[in-house]
């Protein structure tokens, strides 16, 4: 178990170790996975870990690091397991140097109420963290839904514009074939017409071509009757 946190030491969240480190906070999620699995000792509140100086530190040399993050993680879980058992030794040490009469010496007592203090306000600043990331996360989540109305709005509307522009684009095209289809009457109706007063204008050419034909056939019997009188008398 861990024993090295300070006096008014400071939690940090995923977040805010992802920011000072300069990494994904995927990637701060994944280190810690990675330092557990090979047995390093998070602070925890249930399962969520809760990183203290120490552990931003720890998680900057994996970042620096030159050698595979395999190897790295394994030389700082024996650095930390080296340092804790000299916690565990130190603490071991204290109880076999003091009897029970020893805790009412006052340093030792102010040492304990300082520890406690730290504990108490270590603890403080986590619920503050959480109340700070449940209220980023409803923002959060306020927000896509605002998003998701936006959207949804945008594309109903755009849907409705597009279908009344098509409509609009369709009466505009039927109008168009109507009207044309009204002038060729028209000129249809025109032609026949102009066909008609030409035929009828040819009927009455001819009829005077045939009323000019028979006057002149008259005339020229007639002629010829009247030159043939003229031709008898001189014969007799």
């Amino acid at each position: 178990m861990r024993h090295d946190i300070q006096p008014n030491e400071r939690a940090f969240s995923t977040k805010e170790v992802a920011e000072e480190v300069g990494i994904a906070t995927t990637t701060v999620r994944r280190y810690g996975q990675l330092l557990e699995q090979n047995g390093y000792e998070f602070f925890k509140d249930g399962d969520r870990r809760i990183f203290v100086r120490s552990d931003v530190e720890v998680l900057k040399k994996i970042r620096d690091s030159e050698l595979p993050k395999e190897d790295k993680i394994k030389e700082i879980v024996e650095e930390q397991q080296e340092l804790l058992a000299g916690y565990e030794s130190r603490e071991l040490a204290l109880s076999d140097t003091y009897d029970g009469t020893d805790l009412q010496d006052s340093d030792q007592m102010k040492e304990m109420f300082r520890f406690l203090a730290s504990e108490l306000a270590a603890s403080r600043e986590m619920n503050v963290q959480l109340k700070n990331d449940m209220d980023e996360l409803k923002t959060t989540v306020s927000r896509l839904k605002q998003d998701h109305h936006v959207i949804s709005s945008g594309v109903g509307n755009f849907s409705q514009k597009t279908h009344t522009k098509m409509d609009k684009m369709m009466q505009q095209q039927k109008e168009q074939y109507d009207e044309l289809l009204r002038q060729e009457q028209e000129k249809s109706e025109y032609l026949q017409k102009e066909l008609q007063e030409m035929r009828e204008e040819q009927k009455k050419v001819w009829r005077s071509q045939s009323e000019f034909n028979e006057r002149l056939e008259h005339s020229v019997k007639h002629s010829r009757g009247t030159l043939g009188k003229i031709m008898s008398l001189f014969k007799k």
